[in-house]
């Protein structure tokens, strides 16, 4: 597939091409702590009794328990805690925004000279340091039962991972060559190094009774009516496989294209210095990804980043944390903005971006009449993803109730189709945030374990 970028120059032509310093523009974001560190850290740790930050933690992680493991040197301990809780507890470490989760709980914050303990750190630290001489947790007997999972996300691992724990059969269907959905594909790479995804997958796989068959794609090659029938529950962790459009003239325009798309392509390659880079290049969206987008191109050697948001800076759905990273990187952030009209050069290619002043008024966003234009040789849409709703298309899927784009689910994730389950980002509530996929993926696991028990006892 041609790329909306071929006609911009590579890394290695943009400023001062230097491959030491593009490597380490990609390190680790976020240096891991010492065990000294680590040591110091969890003895900050107050270990409360019914703790705010387990009740803010989407997995449910029992985080005085493991932190106090850690103080006693215990860190098979302190992992197999967190694993218990969420077992990919080592990407979410690195991913999840524990500012403002856990950190912002932890009494800690209470004590004007005092700052948080350090929660996502000394998770880390634990699963980074784990050494066992086996898989940490044991198949339960065979229940001779056999699950579908579509999806080898955070949410399909999760689910099928416990119920290969629980002692049933499971066969993960996934649509693209890897496992790990976002965790492989789409988080900044400087916040998830050295392939620690595959690493974290190849980890899960070793409780055993879990098969994944790739290049299986819902819609397409793959139907939910066969698996309704050949299986004995299925679980579908779809994710959001859409970017959204922007629904102006020239959005098929060379130089313009999902912000997701070129972060999977950054974080699959070999050669940084090969990618594609704009010299100046505009980034439209509020969240993290639209934050990784436009850091990591900062990073690739642009000279000019400029984040883009309707709204003010108090509606934008990136951290002050992520928001800080992108300032630090030299990102240029405008608010109150929204796209009007995309500016093309004499052979069609983006050349920039009209942008109409915006205000609220009585809880509506509204323009003000006034526009502006910024020059950019790209486009970046980091403006939500939705969900693919051709994954949907055979007869029997086309049969689940859905809440707005996503499926709809009860408080036990059934769908409306019996025997067949979902959860992460395709259904409603949700957050898109990995820590919750994984915990929606656990729940799931034994909801349908105990549908599947009760059965069989009934047979």
């Amino acid at each position: 597939m041609t790329s909306p970028l071929n006609h911009l120059p590579s890394a290695k032509e943009v400023g001062t091409y230097d491959p030491d310093t593009l490597a380490s523009n990609f390190s680790d974001l976020h240096p891991p702590l010492t065990h000294r560190q680590a040591m110091i850290e969890s003895q900050r740790c107050l270990y409360c009794f019914d703790a705010p930050c387990v009740e803010a933690c989407p997995s449910e992680i029992d985080i005085p328990s493991f932190i106090r493991q850690i103080s006693e040197n215990n860190i098979n301990g302190a992992a197999e805690t967190i694993l218990e809780a969420n077992i990919l507890g080592g990407s979410c470490a690195r991913v999840c925004p524990t500012e403002i989760l856990c950190e912002r709980s932890c009494v800690r914050n209470h004590d004007a000279e005092c700052q948080p303990v350090l929660i996502g750190l000394l998770q880390r630290h634990a699963t980074d340091h784990m050494q066992f001489d086996g898989h940490p947790f044991k198949r339960a007997a065979s229940t001779g039962r056999h699950v579908a999972v579509v999806g080898a996300g955070p949410a399909g691992l999760s689910c099928a991972h416990r119920l290969a724990m629980l002692g049933h059969q499971v066969t993960v269907f996934e649509a693209e060559q890897k496992p790990g959905g976002l965790n492989e594909y789409g988080i900044a790479r400087y916040k998830m190094t050295d392939d620690f995804a595959r690493k974290e997958v190849e980890f899960l796989l070793e409780i055993g009774g879990i098969d994944i068959q790739y290049g299986q794609r819902l819609g397409d090659n793959l139907e939910l009516a066969a698996l309704h029938q050949q299986y004995d529950s299925v679980f579908l962790g779809l994710g959001l496989g859409t970017s959204r459009a922007l629904g102006l003239t020239g959005d098929e325009a060379p130089g313009l294209m999902p912000a997701v798309d070129y972060i999977k392509t950054l974080r699959q390659t070999d050669d940084l210095g090969s990618l594609a880079v704009a010299k100046r290049c505009i980034v439209i969206g509020a969240g993290n990804t639209a934050i990784d987008m436009a850091t990591q191109m900062a990073r690739l050697g642009a000279s000019e980043v400029t984040l883009v948001y309707r709204r003010g800076v108090e509606a934008m759905s990136a951290t002050d944390h992520e928001q800080e990273i992108a300032k630090a990187n030299g990102v240029r952030m405008i608010t109150w903005a929204q796209p009007d009209d995309i500016l093309l050069d004499s052979q069609g290619r983006v050349a920039g971006m009209r942008f109409a002043k915006t205000r609220e008024q009585a809880g509506q966003l509204t323009a003000t009449g006034e526009t502006f234009e910024i020059a950019a040789d790209a486009i970046f849409k980091a403006i939500g993803q939705g969900f693919d709703s051709s994954s949907l298309k055979d007869p029997t899927a086309s049969e689940l109730a859905r809440e707005g784009e996503r499926i709809h689910v009860d408080d036990m994730f059934r769908t409306s189709l019996p025997n067949v389950y979902a959860g992460g980002d395709c259904v409603k509530p949700g957050q898109d945030l990995t820590v919750q996929a994984v915990q929606h993926g656990k729940l799931a696991a034994h909801a349908i374990h105990q549908a599947l028990v009760a059965k069989q006892e009934a047979a």
